[in-house]
């Protein structure tokens, strides 16, 4: 009898741990698939992409005036330039490297938070209204030059 007891009693706490972690479980998919909260990580993503297309951009913008200014040189060393225009192409350099390695740092988030399972929601379904294109799925093109 006393065995018999003790395999119960035993069997009750494994029953209970077991709906324990069962509803555990459905509280944290609940919490994740909320529409509010999907709502967020789907704005997340759309912020962060025209983030990504601004940085683009502006590394866009940075290249074509420090090509236009070595262009105006024609050749010229560095040390031929006049100072101020030295001190220019120097800061616009330095700007150049600080927008292309924040670039990268964003679109390495983006991708990492992009292969998460639970954000997978942004890969699949149709587009919301007045949305023209899909979210792309990852940032690759790091910009390295």
């Amino acid at each position: 009898m006393n065995r018999l007891l003790f395999v119960g009693m035993l069997w009750l706490v494994l029953c209970c741990v077991g709906c324990g972690w069962m509803n555990e479980a459905n509280r944290v998919a609940y919490r994740e698939i909320r529409p509010e909260t999907l709502l967020a990580k789907y704005n997340w993503f759309k912020d962060a992409a025209a983030a990504l297309d601004k940085k683009q951009a502006d590394i866009s913008v940075y290249r074509a005036r420090m090509k236009e200014m070595l262009e105006s040189y024609n050749g010229k060393t560095r040390s031929g330039w006049s100072k101020e225009d030295r001190q220019q192409y120097n800061i616009w350099s330095s700007e150049h490297a600080g927008v292309k390695a924040s670039y990268n740092t964003l679109a390495s988030e983006y991708n990492a938070q992009m292969a998460k399972v639970q954000w997978r929601f942004c890969n699949v379904g149709t587009l919301p209204a007045g949305a023209t294109t899909p979210l792309p799925r990852e940032f690759r093109e790091y910009t390295v030059d």
